[in-house]
């Protein structure tokens, strides 16, 4: 696959949701948080079972808004790295799956937009997308790490109202991203089970239970 076949993805999707507000009620509020906003995390409730792409899933919200919302899921790394999907680079940085939405498309996260030009703020120092041209060419000169940009195959994307439904049927829990741009190099096999001990209660009990109830 050729560079400038991505270049240009994650310009699209940013203008995919005009920026418009949009008040929701409150959800879970004795658990977490009350509303979702740009930058929070979404914590897959342990309901959510047989849904390969969301069962278990941490995904940070990189738009919200009255038109629709847009994430990335953090914690679930696929079997390619970079070099596996790009021309032009070595790089062993691990793809994750960012969601079930355009799987054939490529995007990214980081914390370097005085290298990355075109970057779009996410919040708490975390951006979206940019030059993927020059972003091959710092990882090929080794001026950026794996802990500062993080790559995803496909997104998670909802339409009008719909996250707000199934925030009202339970399917999700609305955190802050307490980490900042730490985030990005936070290592993804422990970190869903990290929030339901934190959430303490019922939930810490899924957190040692298998990931498949059949295993049980």
């Amino acid at each position: 696959m050729s560079r400038l076949f991505f270049t240009l993805i994650l310009r699209g999707l940013s203008c995919l949701f005009k920026k418009k507000t949009i008040d929701l009620v409150v959800y879970n509020a004795d658990k977490t948080m009350t509303k979702p906003e740009k930058g929070n995390l979404l914590i897959a409730e342990p309901s959510i079972i047989g849904d390969i792409s969301f069962n278990r899933a941490v995904i940070l919200l990189a738009d919200h808004n009255a038109l629709g919302s847009v994430g990335f899921i953090l914690n679930k790394p696929l079997d390619y790295n970079l070099k596996d999907l790009i021309d032009g680079t070595e790089s062993e940085f691990t793809v994750y799956n960012g969601g079930p939405v355009e799987q054939d498309n490529l995007y990214f996260i980081h914390k370097s937009p005085e290298l990355i030009p075109n970057s779009i703020e996410i919040s708490n120092g975390i951006f979206w997308g940019g030059d993927f041209n020059v972003v091959l060419d710092l990882i090929n000169e080794d001026k950026i790490s794996k802990d500062d940009i993080r790559f995803f195959l496909g997104y998670s994307g909802w339409d009008e109202q719909q996250l707000d439904n199934e925030l009202q049927s339970n399917a999700w829990l609305v955190s802050k991203n307490v980490y900042n741009n730490d985030i990005i190099a936070k290592p993804y096999n422990s970190f869903w089970r990290e929030k339901m001990l934190e959430l303490g209660g019922d939930y810490s009990i899924w957190s040692n239970a298998p990931e498949n109830p059949s295993y049980n």
